[in-house]
């Protein structure tokens, strides 16, 4: 056990349904002893009150200070994050109405307010004018029905729309993540620093002392 190296990847978010937080549910870990890795997982990290804050950041120097503890006699090599943010949530029955009334709803606010915002930008550049004055250069005449171009027009858009967010109903075209996928992951990695910034910053985080 003198020369056991313990490898330590901790998770950067993590949410539990318990009120103790074991080694094992906030990171993942491996040792060629796997008496050190069963024993290491079940070690706590931490217990959450039963009333009070149901978030918690946990920081890996605290995580090594335990292990060594417990394994005076092995190396701990931290592969992952520094910081883990555990929340604390209760189960609950699943109702699904309530989302089905947030979905219907954040989808006819979608549809309509992206339709106005597409007429309103079209009747701001005059795009009616421009394919007639199109239409009447290449046929040369003049007419007040829709043309070719305006249906073209409005299948390339909505083309353009799909492929660019790279979802058509509820399949993905490509394997790439989409443009909100990727802004979703960036929003939540800015909350996680800031959380785990503002939780360091008022010395609230389980930490070494």
């Amino acid at each position: 056990m003198a020369n056991a190296i313990l490898y330590v990847k901790a998770e950067k978010n993590v949410e539990l349904t318990k009120d103790a937080v074991l080694l094992g549910d906030i990171a993942k870990l491996f040792c060629r002893n796997e008496h050190i890795t069963n024993k290491a997982k079940t070690l706590k990290v931490y217990q959450f009150p039963k009333q009070g804050e149901k978030r918690q950041v946990i920081s890996v120097l605290k995580i090594i200070e335990l292990l060594y503890k417990e394994f005076p006699d092995i190396t701990v090599e931290n592969i992952g994050e520094i910081d883990t943010i555990v929340g604390r949530v209760a189960i609950k029955g699943i109702d699904r109405s309530p989302n089905i009334l947030k979905i219907a709803f954040i989808s006819l606010i979608t549809f309509f307010g992206t339709s106005f915002t597409i007429m309103a930008f079209h009747n701001d550049i005059g795009m009616d004018k421009l394919f007639n004055l199109i239409y009447s250069q290449v046929m040369g005449y003049e007419t007040d029905q829709y043309t070719i171009l305006e249906f073209f027009y409005s299948l390339g858009l909505a083309l353009g729309i799909i492929i660019f967010f790279n979802h058509i109903g509820g399949r993905r075209i490509t394997k790439d993540p989409t443009p909100i996928e990727v802004e979703m992951r960036m929003y939540e990695d800015e909350v996680n620093t800031t959380l785990v910034e503002v939780w360091n910053r008022e010395e609230k985080s389980v930490e070494v002392r």
